[in-house]
């Protein structure tokens, strides 16, 4: 009953009560990222969620619209393309806080695996039926491998991480994962890919 039912209408009230009580940070955040620099406040981007489908995940928006990506379109730290604002929410995790939206849209859970993108590490398609375990939940804000390893590991790592939460969901688990969670919010270890 709490993966079919009970885990999405928690999410849903949790997420609701969150965003009124963020609602003046939102907002503050929202200015300080138009006057740090022209562009959406919001980053929009297609990722993978439950069993496949593909749905736009949301984030303040963190770079400059105007920089180049590099080759490897991978974000490294001191990288010319976040902005000064940018800089600090990435570093307090307060650019991830617009997904609260996911959430309420259906799209999204606190906890769970990492929504992925589209085409990256590889289309949903090519996953084989082992990988394709970890899209049986929706994907979540924060999960296990976000925090054994955050940004640390490569996707062979973290895939094994998330079909081992996949195999083991439970309320127990997601209540453990979600408090130490909130231990890691404003940790600023391992958020960028070593060079």
């Amino acid at each position: 009953m709490y993966k079919s039912f009970l885990k999405q209408l928690t999410d849903w009230l949790i997420a609701f009560f969150v965003l009124i009580l963020f609602l003046p940070l939102f907002f503050a955040i929202a200015i300080a990222i138009r006057v740090d620099s022209n562009g959406p406040v919001f980053f929009m981007q297609d990722r993978l969620g439950k069993n496949g489908k593909v749905f736009k995940i949301f984030k303040f928006r963190s770079m400059s619209v105007t920089q180049v990506k590099p080759k490897d379109n991978k974000l490294y730290e001191n990288d010319p393309r976040i902005t000064a604002v940018g800089k600090f929410i990435r570093k307090t995790s307060i650019d991830e806080l617009p997904q609260l939206f996911n959430i309420l849209k259906g799209e999204m859970s606190f906890i769970g695996p990492r929504p992925p993108l589209t085409y990256y590490p590889k289309k949903y398609e090519e996953y084989n039926d082992f990988e394709r375990q970890r899209f049986r939940v929706r994907p979540g804000i924060s999960g296990l491998a976000q925090i054994r390893c955050r940004e640390e590991h490569d996707w062979d790592v973290n895939i094994l991480t998330d079909i081992e939460y996949v195999k083991s969901f439970s309320f127990k688990n997601d209540l453990k994962l979600f408090l130490i969670s909130l231990t890691f919010f404003f940790k600023t270890n391992n958020i960028y890919r070593k060079s």
